[in-house]
């Protein structure tokens, strides 16, 4: 890999900044000051310090996000996107939220620039379970929770079996399909309205309770483990 993308890639710097630090001997590999960022280097082994500060490549982040209402899960420029809550480096690293929440919906949402991955977490065969805890008005009862873990008649598209917990005006449901506004639609369906809407788990992922909304941190390895075996089932 050559040195100016290997240091781009962290986020800390872009290429171009990397080329004028080198040249005021400012990016140090392996205990010698380069001037020439083309340079190639073993990602994996290399020792690089630049301005001063230690830095080591990652081909990927994965990160967990307790999203806040009034925001949308987008990468882009818009100042709503999720990824104003992050540090710009992720941005930087190309990094995306996997899947989507509504801009009112509030929870877990895994941010993440590894697309195959994602692309697998997403894709319907992998069944992945994504549970939200729920509050509507009115309060539903047994005959209509029944028929939203049997699956109803949203518009455009009958829902796959579900499992739906409730007490009062308040429980969880869980899901193995994402449809657009798919929990507030399913409720209409039988009679209700969704008031509050938060994601507590995402396939063997769940919210990290000491994560205030709009707080963030990386998966630990274990956790990116349990979502790298979850896609090869």
């Amino acid at each position: 890999m050559r040195l100016d993308k290997y240091i781009a890639d962290t986020g800390i710097a872009s290429r171009k900044e990397c080329a004028k630090a080198a040249r005021a001997g400012l990016v140090i590999l392996n205990g010698a000051p380069v001037k020439d960022v083309s340079v190639h280097i073993d990602e994996n082994t290399a020792q690089v310090i630049y301005c001063g500060k230690n830095i080591q490549w990652q081909k990927y982040v994965y990160l967990m996000l307790n999203k806040p209402s009034g925001y949308i899960s987008s990468s882009d420029g818009d100042s709503r996107s999720i990824m104003r809550l992050l540090p710009e480096k992720y941005s930087k690293m190309d990094a995306f939220p996997c899947g989507r929440l509504d801009i009112d919906t509030v929870g877990l949402l895994l941010v993440t620039n590894d697309g195959p991955l994602a692309h697998e977490l997403l894709a319907p065969r992998h069944h992945v379970e994504k549970t939200y805890y729920y509050k509507c008005s009115p309060a539903i009862n047994e005959e209509q929770r029944k028929r939203l873990e049997d699956g109803v008649d949203i518009g455009d598209h009958f829902t796959k079996p579900s499992h739906v917990s409730c007490a009062g005006d308040e429980g969880e449901i869980t899901l193995t399909e994402g449809k657009f506004h798919q929990i507030k639609r399913m409720f209409e369906a039988v009679g209700s309205k969704i008031t509050y809407l938060r994601r507590v788990s995402f396939g063997p992922l769940t919210i990290d309770e000491s994560l205030s909304e709009g707080e963030w941190r990386e998966l630990t390895p274990e956790e990116i483990k349990s979502l790298q075996d979850k896609t090869k089932r």
